[in-house]
């Protein structure tokens, strides 16, 4: 199994399991998704509420996480140029000569494609929440019910587990 991390913040953004297509000369990948509940979830499985405390009118639904999921909000045209200019500056310092080079040559193209998308995007980070880490951008192409997430692919470190 391969795991890839983010070069910055070391959390595991996405392994093999999930194909990606390369997008933008290969700056950005492109991975179809579907969003997993996590946490508790309240389940009928055919009991009589009213018999057993319950509210029958859906009332209080004890148990059912609120935060199963972290989404930071979104953000505005310059606030994202603000963070891409720092995110460049901090994987270029990571990639060795080739990578760097293929990189400064694609991410202005990668960058005015997202920023065409803006508003559009949810934006998620990795467990760590680290500030300069890598961002993972979902949107819904065409109306899908599932996400379609990017990643920034130069800013993943493949890990053979």
């Amino acid at each position: 199994m391969i795991v890839y991390q983010d070069r910055i913040s070391g959390n595991e953004l996405l392994s093999d399991s999930f194909l990606y297509r390369e997008l933008e000369n290969g700056v950005l990948w492109e991975v179809d998704g579907q969003w997993v509940v996590q946490g508790a979830v309240d389940v009928d499985i055919g009991a009589n509420p009213c018999n057993e405390g319950g509210d029958h009118e859906g009332g209080d639904q004890e148990g059912v996480d609120e935060e199963a999921v972290k989404e930071l909000p979104a953000f505005e045209r310059k606030e994202f140029c603000t963070y891409m200019k720092r995110y460049i500056k901090n994987l270029i310092a990571k990639l060795e000569d080739e990578e760097q080079e293929r990189f400064k040559n694609n991410i202005e193209s990668a960058t005015k494609f997202l920023l065409s998308k803006l508003a559009d995007f949810q934006f998620f980070v990795g467990e760590s929440m680290h500030d300069d880490g890598s961002l993972v951008l979902a949107y819904y192409k065409d109306g899908a019910a599932d996400p379609t997430f990017l990643y920034f692919a130069h800013g993943l470190k493949k890990i053979n587990c």
